[in-house]
């Protein structure tokens, strides 16, 4: 179990459990949960309830559930506050969604999760040595991401530093495709979307590229990384923008900003993601792993002029591939129904919906045994994996905080960057700026777990 299990959860370190880090009234949670039973496969007549997004598990989903398994799924949709609600009341969902790289570490360091390594253990179907690595970001040893007991799994990943590009829009600005197996540099990157970006009267026709990660935290955490250093200190409760490899990262984020060459905070993207604009033959690059894959498939026409590139890296850094997502279940300590709950997790991460996910291209399987059903009949998809399979020798766990949510520093970061995306303020100083405010925020979060 973790250090903490068995500890009493004070009302203080629960008060973390908000989005923004903000104060949640909550009761005292206190004592800890039965030790586990590991009856792998039992539950059947049993009902387990998952607070999931409503594209998690579809209602044919649902029906497939009951007859493979005999249990009943009871869908609620994901809501923090309802969960933290929930959570404090002693009567939780029997499995939840959480974002692995930055969810992991956060709800584990609060006790609220349940330790799973028992049932993995005694699990056929999702057997430790199959499993990928990166379903480290759901593991936690009090301390630091990606080590200790695994609480929870994604259901699939892609390593997001990587970008697509469309090949027309290079071939009629003249610039030379991307390698397919050798990353180009960041620097190099930034310069090919200068002279992709396409702009008349004062308005943006084509996004150069799109490159801000799945949230501005973890795209900094992991390019500064790439630059040598790390984001966090030891104990992750303090960040420095001001390290040699930190401000590296900042300052390359805040040129991408200040150039327009794609979607910013002060440029924002009209359809609100890539996927559209993309599609549109609007944007020349887009920072999105694989997963995108999975829509570009389903539109032939875009399918053979789109590639899929390594993650770049900083002239004469490591080469890191990140995943910034990881996005899975979890199973709440306080759950109810733990052996239909475990039965439910295996058959959603090793049996159909594994299969379907994994044929599908929207993401690379989480069990290795699963990459064979990846997307390969057309040319594009066999390119495409190949890139990917060449990357996934560069994955890395880079951890993050368990201090605070990401959603919660992103809210700071886009409160003090503006200015200095438009000029108004040097990035030495934001670099200051940033970490008063952020480490304000992680110290009141290490207080709240204590």
């Amino acid at each position: 179990m973790h250090p903490r299990a068995g500890a009493s959860l004070s009302r203080r370190r629960f008060l973390a459990l908000s989005t923004a880090g903000a104060t949640v009234g909550a009761a005292a949670l206190s004592g800890c949960a039965l030790e586990v039973s590991t009856g792998v496969g039992g539950g059947s007549g049993e009902t387990v309830t998952m607070m999931v997004k409503a594209d998690d598990i579809t209602p044919e989903l649902v029906q497939q559930a009951q007859k493979d398994t005999g249990i009943t799924i009871e869908r609620v949709d994901y809501d923090i506050t309802k969960l933290i609600a929930m959570l404090t009341a002693g009567n939780p969902p029997d499995l939840v969604r959480g974002v692995g790289a930055t969810d992991g570490a956060y709800f584990a360091a609060r006790d609220v999760m349940q330790d799973l390594d028992p049932y993995f253990a005694k699990s056929d179907v999702l057997r430790l040595d199959d499993l990928d690595p990166v379903n480290d970001l759901w593991r936690y040893d009090g301390r630091s991401q990606g080590k200790g007991p695994r609480y929870g799994m994604a259901k699939d990943f892609s390593q997001d530093s990587m970008f697509w590009y469309n090949t027309t829009v290079f071939d009629d600005r003249d610039v030379p495709y991307p390698a397919e197996t050798e990353p180009i540099t960041f620097e190099e990157w930034i310069d090919n979307a200068k002279r992709l970006v396409r702009r008349s009267q004062g308005q943006t026709l084509v996004f150069g590229g799109s490159y801000s990660g799945l949230t501005r935290t973890t795209l900094l955490a992991t390019m500064t990384a790439s630059a040598g250093g790390s984001l966090f200190n030891d104990d992750f409760s303090k960040v420095d923008f001001t390290t040699p490899e930190a401000r590296k990262a900042l300052a390359w984020y805040i040129d991408y900003c200040k150039l327009k060459v794609g979607p910013s905070l002060i440029q924002p993207d009209p359809n609100g993601w890539d996927g559209p604009t993309f599609q549109a033959g609007r944007m020349a690059m887009s920072n999105s792993g694989y997963w995108l894959g999975g829509m570009i498939n389903t539109d032939p026409k875009l399918a053979k002029v789109a590639r899929l590139a390594p993650a770049p890296v900083f002239a004469g850094g490591a080469r890191i591939s990140a995943c910034q997502g990881g996005t899975g279940l979890w199973m709440p300590r306080k759950a109810k129904n733990k052996d239909a709950a475990w039965r439910i997790f295996e058959w959603y991460f090793g049996e159909a919906p594994a299969k379907s996910r994994a044929s599908g291209g929207w993401g690379i399987p989480t069990l290795k045994s699963l990459r064979e059903l990846m997307p390969a009949q057309e040319d594009y998809q066999r390119r495409a994996l190949q890139v990917q399979e060449n990357e996934l020798k560069h994955f890395s766990v880079v951890a993050f905080t368990p201090y605070a949510t990401a959603d919660a520093i992103d809210a700071l970061f886009s409160r003090a960057a503006p200015a200095a995306m438009n000029g108004q303020m040097s990035v030495d100083t934001l670099a200051k700026n940033l970490n008063t405010v952020i480490n304000d925020q992680l110290k009141r979060g290490k207080e709240q777990v204590g």
